[in-house]
């Protein structure tokens, strides 16, 4: 049965086509049937004029959803031939009201409207073509009020299925619209992720790493004058790989959400506390750091102490990169009734200017970028440049209230 059902909506011309041949055959007959009888009729019986009138207004019944506007003018034109020619209505008059509703359900808005008014105007003018002999006046108005009923009918449910056929398409292309807008931002939400992580891994890696290679470069320097010097550069080194896996293995972690890893939770994010032992790590490295802290320390939110930490950590990182082997630096924190004031410079040779004038892209995509990105993730200001005296300037204000 359901094959049969879907055959039938595949081929819904086919089905009207069936409609067409059985309501041509009822006509046929009915004529036929009342000529053998002798009853009455109304107008001319001509199968000349009949036959043609009955097999177009089965016509219209066959390709009403193929094309509805034209045959909604075909219906009307043999509809008029009808009223010019004085052939009566017969049976396959009913393609009027089919027409009507399939107009009023899948047509142009005005083939709907010229049908209503067709429709509405069609009782009444076979009342004044075709009068009963035998009705008063009272009786005549009360059959075309009664005729042009099926009428109206016939259209209002036509039009109320088009406006559910709209309401249903209109609620798909929501759907359709959210689930896009949901995979669209399921797809930021992965970018921004990656990002994150990105410039975490850049931080740690390229601060471990450059630490890493000046001690490698000095133990190799001193190994045979010196093997003292070679020695705690080499435990430099030590504690300073085991750093980096550890802060690397945090971040890998937040990729295994869900998963408990053996030995307790990951190393927590750096704050500005840990500042200290990052420029304590610099001097150990061969770089002179003069730090200070003005106004009182207090407690920021996590995420104003990340960053905090990871732009003195990269400000620090480009100093050992570009500023020579002579160069200085100096930190400043400054807290704030409503923020936290960064201030790192050194007074190296500076960095290459499309570090900063290229919106800071190093040999990685990341650098200044990624502490631009990081200041406006928390509604601050940040501001990069050569000083006016030689070497490098970042200057940076985080606020403590997150920008709206």
């Amino acid at each position: 049965m359901q094959r049969l059902y879907d055959f039938l909506r595949r081929h819904p011309t086919g089905v009207d086509t069936f409609w067409a041949v059985l309501l041509f055959g009822i006509s046929v007959m009915s004529t036929a049937v009342q000529e053998e009888a002798g009853q009455e009729v109304r107008g001319t019986r001509s199968a000349a004029l009949v036959v043609p009138v009955v097999l177009l207004l089965c016509l219209v019944i066959a390709l009403r959803r193929r094309m509805p506007e034209k045959m909604l003018l075909l219906a009307i034109g043999v509809g008029v031939a009808q009223l010019v020619l004085d052939v009566s209505t017969t049976a396959a008059n009913f393609a009027f009201l089919v027409i009507t509703y399939t107009v009023a359900a899948t047509g142009a808005r005005w083939a709907s409207r010229l049908a209503l008014a067709v429709g509405l105007g069609a009782a009444p003018l076979a009342q004044l073509r075709w009068p009963e002999n035998d009705s008063s006046i009272l009786g005549t108005v009360a059959l075309m009020i009664f005729m042009t009923v099926p009428f109206a009918l016939a259209w209002v449910l036509g039009d109320s299925i088009r406006t559910r056929r709209a309401y249903y398409e209109q609620l798909e292309e929501r759907a359709t619209r959210l689930e896009k807008e949901r995979e669209a931002q399921a797809k930021v939400a992965v970018a921004a992720e990656r990002a994150r992580i990105a410039r975490e891994l850049h931080d740690v890696v390229a601060h471990n790493v450059s630490v890493m290679v000046v001690q490698a470069d000095g133990a190799a320097y001193v190994l045979d004058a010196a093997p003292d010097q070679a020695k705690k550069a080499l435990e430099t080194i030590s504690s300073t790989g085991r750093q980096a896996l550890a802060e690397m293995r945090r971040l890998l972690g937040v990729l295994r959400t869900g998963e408990h890893q053996e030995g307790g939770e990951y190393v927590p994010q750096p704050d500005v506390e840990q500042i200290d032992e990052l420029i304590q790590q610099c001097r150990t490295s061969g770089l002179p750091v003069d730090f200070k802290v003005e106004g009182t320390p207090r407690p920021l939110p996590s995420g104003v102490e990340l960053t905090a930490y990871r732009i003195v950590q990269e400000a620090l990182t480009n100093t050992r990169k570009h500023g020579g082997p002579n160069a200085g630096a100096s930190v400043r924190l400054v807290y704030f009734d409503d923020g936290l004031g960064l201030l790192v410079e050194d007074d190296g040779k500076g960095a290459p200017h499309e570090l900063y004038e290229e919106g800071g892209a190093d040999g990685q995509g990341h650098g200044l970028i990624g502490m631009r990105e990081r200041v406006g993730m928390v509604g601050g200001t940040l501001d990069a440049g050569p000083r006016p005296g030689g070497g490098f300037r970042i200057s940076a204000l985080l606020p403590l209230k997150p920008a709206h």
